[in-house]
C-alpha cells in the first residue's frame, strides 16, 4: 500500500473550499487530514499556517485512473496561486483527455495555458489594480497514473519521497528529492532571466547572501 503524506504551507477558510473542514486538535494554526483512499493507495496531509496573510494553495483530486497533487507558494498576495489552485487541473483534464491519457507534454501545456490566461488577467485588471503586476505563484504538480508517476516544477517548493531503506531498523525511511529548484540560485536560471529582460541591468541581484529577482525573491 502507497501513503503519500503531503505538507502544504497554507491556512485559513480557503483550504475548506479545497479539502473540505480539516480536524486535528486544537491548534488553531495546524490541521491534519488522516488517511483517505486514492487510486494507488491511501494519502494523508498536514497544514501548518506560515503567515497572516493566505498566500498559498494546495489541492488534491482522486480519480479512479490517478491522483494529482498540486502545492501552489503564492507570493506577493494571494491571487496567482488562487488562480492557478483554479484553473490548471481542467486544464490537465482537458488535454488529457484530447491526447488520450496524462504525458509530460500534457502536464507542460496545462501549465503554460494557465500562466497565459494569468497573463491575460493581469493585463486587463492592471489599470484598475496594479499590485496585480507583482504577484506570482510558485507550482509544484504530482501525478500518480498508470503506475507511472509525474512531478513538475516551477520555483522553489520541493518534492520528496520517502523509501522504505531496506534492511532498515525501526522502519526507517530515506528522503529522495523528486524535483529541481527552479530559482536564481541557479546560474542557468539567471541566465534565461536576464535573457528576457536585457533592458534591466538590475534584474537579478545579489543580495543578503543569494541571488533574488530584483534584489526581493528568489523564485523566478
Amino acid at each position: 500500500m502507497t501513503t503519500t503524506t503531503m505538507t502544504l504551507r497554507s491556512c485559513f477558510r480557503p483550504l475548506e473550499r479545497c479539502f473540505g473542514r480539516l480536524g486535528g486538535g486544537g491548534d488553531g494554526l495546524l490541521w491534519h487530514v488522516d488517511l483517505k483512499p486514492h487510486a494507488m493507495g491511501d494519502y494523508s496531509m498536514a497544514v501548518v499556517q506560515a503567515n497572516s496573510c493566505l498566500e498559498d494553495q494546495g489541492q488534491v483530486l482522486t480519480s479512479p485512473s490517478g491522483t494529482f497533487v498540486g502545492v501552489y507558494d503564492g507570493h506577493g498576495g494571494p491571487e496567482a496561486s488562487r488562480f492557478v489552485n483554479k484553473n490548471l487541473f481542467p486544464y490537465i483534464n482537458k488535454f488529457e483527455r484530447e491526447q488520450g491519457g496524462l504525458s509530460s507534454d500534457v502536464i507542460r501545456k496545462a501549465f503554460d495555458a494557465t500562466e497565459e490566461d494569468f497573463l491575460h488577467l493581469v493585463r486587463r485588471s492592471f489599470p484598475a489594480r496594479p499590485q496585480m503586476a507583482s504577484v506570482g505563484s510558485c507550482c509544484l504538480v504530482g501525478a500518480i497514473t498508470d503506475d507511472a508517476l509525474y512531478v513538475a516544477n516551477l520555483g522553489d517548493s520541493r518534492a520528496v519521497l520517502g523509501r522504505r531503506v531496506s534492511g532498515g531498523r525501526n522502519g526507517s525511511v530515506a528522503a529522495e528529492r523528486l524535483s529541481t529548484d527552479h530559482n536564481v540560485s541557479d546560474e542557468e536560471v539567471r541566465k534565461e532571466v536576464k535573457a528576457l529582460h536585457p533592458d534591466d541591468s538590475r534584474i537579478v541581484v545579489y543580495c543578503r547572501g543569494v541571488w533574488r529577482i530584483k534584489g526581493i525573491i528568489q523564485v523566478q
